[in-house]
């Protein structure tokens, strides 16, 4: 991983994102035949790591971020450990299951790659999951989300940002496609849940620190004039499977 963007903020970041859904990993799983190891690459807080954790013997969870790690819950098969994407220090072909959860696009893909084949068994899987832009039911709301996201923060996204928006569809993905279904995930969330969501938006934060203007300020007076309601929401998942091509 070459950027670290979310340390400074770590415990917002793990309070404030979506959790992942049950229903994602059950994709996944129907492709791991053998589940004695999993790497969680880029797991921040821990937020998929959670998930794994019940149905593998042991999971490695690895973040350039040591503050993110510290914030992630405690499993006794799983470990912790700050790392590059790229040096994971495991055995070779000893993976069954590779996982990056929103953090691929942040990757040097061919370094990283390199190192999955490496460490991924002949019937391992590697899963690139991840989550798009928040679409919320209240028309209004949705058209100042989308002004402040494509007009207030143009410029202020890292590059890398467009992986996203392309549903890392345009990721590189050297590895045997498998099927996934589609799926989305549905919170109803307070108009403070997603006010905070949006404080951790890595374009928002450059924006702040740039202008040193508050860029949410229309969007908190348009909720507040609203009575600050509760909010039907949706993200669509990203999700990628594959496996070792066949040689």
């Amino acid at each position: 991983m070459n950027k670290d963007l979310f340390s400074e903020h770590s415990q917002r970041y793990q309070q404030a994102r979506p959790q992942y859904s049950t229903e994602i990993l059950d994709a996944i799983l129907a492709y791991v035949p053998e589940r004695a190891l999993a790497w969680d690459c880029g797991a921040g807080s821990g937020q998929f790591t959670q998930l794994l954790a019940p149905h593998f013997a042991q999971v490695l969870a690895t973040d350039l971020s040591e503050q993110q790690l510290q914030h992630a819950p405690y499993f006794a098969n799983v470990r912790y450990l700050q790392a590059t994407a790229e040096h994971s220090s495991l055995a070779s072909t000893s993976v069954d299951l590779v996982c990056v959860a929103q953090a691929i696009h942040w990757f040097d893909f061919s370094a990283f790659y390199t190192e999955v084949k490496r460490v991924l068994k002949p019937n391992g899987i590697i899963a690139v999951i991840g989550y798009g832009l928040i679409q919320l039911q209240d028309a209004e709301v949705q058209q100042a989300l989308h002004q402040l996201y494509f007009e207030t923060l143009k410029g202020y996204w890292d590059p890398e940002r467009r992986y996203i928006d392309e549903h890392y569809q345009t990721i590189p993905f050297p590895f045997q496609e498998l099927t996934v279904p589609a799926l989305a995930l549905n919170y109803t969330w307070s108009s403070a849940q997603v006010l905070q969501y949006l404080a951790t938006w890595s374009g928002l934060q450059h924006y702040q620190r740039a202008q040193q203007h508050d860029p949410l300020h229309e969007l908190r007076e348009l909720l507040a004039a609203k009575g600050n309601p509760m909010l039907s929401l949706s993200f669509p998942v990203l999700l990628r499977l594959g496996r070792l091509e066949r040689s």
